[in-house]
């Protein structure tokens, strides 16, 4: 299991049917495209995003320091969690099972790193805080916005539906807490 997680996570029936899915329906242009657009989920751009974020709430005068603040640590603090959980937990990722043609699906990361979506992570970190930070007539699309991101890592089979969906669940959790450890220090 190439030296990961020691508990093996099996995908669930509608994780299969949907992989089967999106590679039957995979061409190399669609994936190329994709592959670029989930990139915007990546670590290092959700840290660069926060860190702008805070850093423009800084220079705005009405800017929101206490959402910035909580921006920025939640996408920290995120950053651990999939890689904890991956220790733990091995889960072949569904681009490992397609077979040629692989109409431009690549592959993604180690072959034992499905669970949890760290891009689905960051993204359930961050989307509360950037909602209100976002300007008012923004804000109803920074959720729809920040799933169908999550939702890229499914098309490009780099996790299961299930490994995004449980990213979010966490990174939302990880976003909870950091909000109420913040305000509990003010």
């Amino acid at each position: 299991m190439d030296g990961h997680g020691s508990l093996e996570l099996c995908p669930t029936r509608l994780d299969l049917a949907i992989a089967r899915c999106c590679e039957m329906k995979a061409t190399p242009n669609t994936q190329r495209i994709t592959r670029i657009v989930t990139l915007l989920a990546d670590e290092k751009t959700v840290l660069a995003l926060a860190g702008a974020v805070w850093v423009a709430s800084r220079l705005v005068r009405n800017g929101s320091k206490r959402e910035a603040d909580q921006l920025v640590v939640s996408a920290i603090v995120a950053g651990a969690f999939p890689h904890l959980i991956k220790a733990i937990v091995a889960r072949r990722r569904p681009d490992r099972s397609v077979t040629e043609p692989r109409n431009g699906i690549g592959k993604s990361g180690s072959a034992w790193n499905s669970f949890p979506s760290g891009h689905a992570v960051h993204l359930g970190a961050i989307a509360r805080p950037l909602a209100s930070l976002a300007p008012p007539h923004l804000r109803p699309f920074v959720w729809p916005a920040v799933v169908s991101l999550a939702a890229t890592r499914i098309v490009i089979l780099a996790h299961y539906m299930t490994d995004v969906l449980a990213g979010m669940a966490i990174g939302t959790a990880v976003e909870y807490a950091v909000r109420h450890l913040v305000r509990r220090r003010e």
